[in-house]
C-alpha cells in the first residue's frame, strides 16, 4: 500500500491515496499504520478520496471534489481535524490533485466543507465559528477542573489551568475523566495558560490537549480553534487573532462574526510503501 506521511505543527499522519475508494480500510488495519513501534506511527489517518466515491462525502460532491476521510488512531472516526484538513490540502496540492487559484480550495469532511489557501509552507482553513454551549469538568490526577464544552464541527473541553498547576507537569498519560452526560461520543480535553503578549494578535495561550482515540498529541486544530474561542470570551471579546502555542509548534486561529481561520505550518515529509502482511494486526 501506498502512503505518504505528514504533520502540522507535530500533528501527523498517514495520508493514503485512494481516489477511487477502493482501499478496504478498517480499523484494525488505522490502528495498525498508527502504531509507533509496529506501523509506520501517527495521530490518526486521512484517506484521499474522491467526495463521490464515499458515502459520507457524497453528499458533499457538487461543492468539493475530494473527501477527507479521517480516523483517529485507534481506529474509531472522527468528524474533524483542523490540522489533519490543512496536511490533506498540502498532500492535494503537492500531488497535482488540484491546482490553487488564489481562491479558497474546498474539501469535504463529516463536518462538511471546510475551505483552505496556501501561501508557501502555511495552509489556512476556514471552518465554522467554535459554540461555546455549556460548563462542565474534566478529572485529572483526582483534581476536578472546571471547564468550557465548545463545538469546532467536534467536541472540546477547554479547560483553563488554576495558578497552582504547571502546564507542563500534567501527566497525560491516561484520559482525564468527563462527563459523558455532557459528551456522549467522547471528548477532547485541551488545557490552557496564558501566555505572554505576542505583536500582532489580541491573545497568547499555551495548550496541551488529549484527543480521544489518539491521546496527547503535539498538537489539536480544533482544539485551538476552541481554546481561541475560549479566550477571547474570557478577554471579553467576541471576535479576534489568537495566538495558539502547543507542544509541536504555534498555530493562529482568527475568530470572525460567522468562522474560525486556522492558520500554521502543513508539512509533507515521506512517500513510500507498506508491506500489510508485515503489521501484526493484518497478518
Amino acid at each position: 500500500m501506498e502512503f505518504t506521511k505528514g504533520h502540522g505543527t507535530g500533528n501527523d499522519f498517514v495520508l493514503l491515496p485512494d481516489p477511487d475508494g477502493q482501499l478496504d480500510l478498517t480499523p484494525e488495519l488505522v490502528a495498525a499504520l498508527c502504531d509507533r513501534r509496529r506501523g509506520i506511527g501517527a495521530d490518526g489517518v486521512l484517506r484521499v478520496v474522491r467526495a463521490a466515491k464515499h458515502p459520507d462525502g457524497a453528499g458533499q460532491a457538487g461543492e468539493a471534489e475530494w473527501f477527507m476521510d479521517y480516523w483517529n488512531a485507534d481506529g474509531s472516526f472522527a468528524e474533524m481535524c483542523g490540522n489533519g484538513s490543512r496536511v490533506f490540502v498540502r498532500y492535494l496540492v503537492d500531488n497535482g490533485l488540484v491546482t490553487p487559484t488564489g481562491a479558497a480550495l474546498p474539501v469535504a469532511t463529516r463536518a462538511g466543507v471546510v475551505r483552505a489557501l496556501i501561501e508557501g509552507d502555511t495552509v489556512a482553513v476556514e471552518m465554522r465559528r467554535p459554540r461555546l454551549y455549556d460548563d462542565s469538568t474534566a478529572t485529572l490526577g483526582g483534581r476536578a477542573l472546571p471547564g468550557t464544552a465548545v463545538d469546532v464541527g467536534n467536541p472540546h473541553l477547554v479547560c483553563v489551568l488554576p495558578a497552582d498547576l504547571e502546564l507542563g507537569a500534567l501527566d497525560l498519560t491516561t484520559a482525564p475523566g468527563f462527563d459523558p452526560a455532557v459528551f456522549p461520543s467522547g471528548v477532547n480535553v485541551e488545557f490552557i495558560v496564558a501566555g505572554e503578549p505576542v505583536d500582532g494578535v489580541d491573545e497568547h495561550t499555551l495548550m496541551r490537549v488529549y484527543e480521544r482515540g489518539s491521546a496527547e498529541t503535539m498538537s489539536c486544530g480544533t482544539g485551538a480553534c476552541a481554546v481561541a474561542a475560549v479566550a477571547l470570551r474570557d478577554a471579553g471579546r467576541g471576535t479576534g487573532v489568537v495566538a495558539v502555542d502547543v507542544p509541536g509548534g504555534r498555530v493562529t486561529v482568527t475568530v470572525t462574526d460567522d468562522s474560525c481561520w486556522l492558520a500554521g505550518p502543513a508539512l509533507l515529509v515521506a512517500t513510500g510503501e507498506v508491506d500489510l502482511d508485515a503489521l501484526p494486526t493484518t497478518a
